[in-house]
């Protein structure tokens, strides 16, 4: 293996950096949050979500469609896309992904966007509503 060529980064280095932009959710303010208006956003693929389970009322954006889905700007946006402000918490299996990707919505400007803080497998672990 050779040496790491200038300016990348590993993968560990990247989450870093996604979560330090932030202010990450644990279960129970993103259920809190979800009841007064938040975007609750499952990223997960369709065979993960069947073995694992849903959260009811979670829109469900596979996670290689999530920055054209909310994009204001973009033709392709849900209805829910309606500006930069909107509220979404992003969550996947255990809240490695939605990190990533919530830090993605950042960067088109939707700087109010979160994940979940270990993900769909921390929200079923406190208890909270599952299907």
């Amino acid at each position: 293996m050779t040496g790491r060529p200038a300016g990348a980064r590993s993968i560990d280095e990247m989450l870093a950096g996604a979560r330090s932009r932030l202010e990450r959710l644990d279960p129970g303010r993103a259920h809190a949050e979800s009841l007064d208006g938040a975007l609750l956003v499952d990223i997960r693929p369709a065979a993960q979500r069947a073995a694992e389970g849903e959260i009811p009322g979670a829109l469900v954006i596979e996670r290689n469609v999530l920055e054209w889905r909310f994009d204001p700007a973009s033709e392709a946006r849900i209805p829910e896309a309606t500006g930069y402000d909107v509220r979404v918490i992003v969550f996947c299996s255990e809240g490695y992904t939605s990190s990533l990707a919530a830090a993605s919505l950042h960067d088109l400007g939707l700087t109010r966007a979160t994940d979940l803080a270990g993900g769909f497998k921390a929200w079923q672990a406190a208890g909270l509503p599952t299907g």
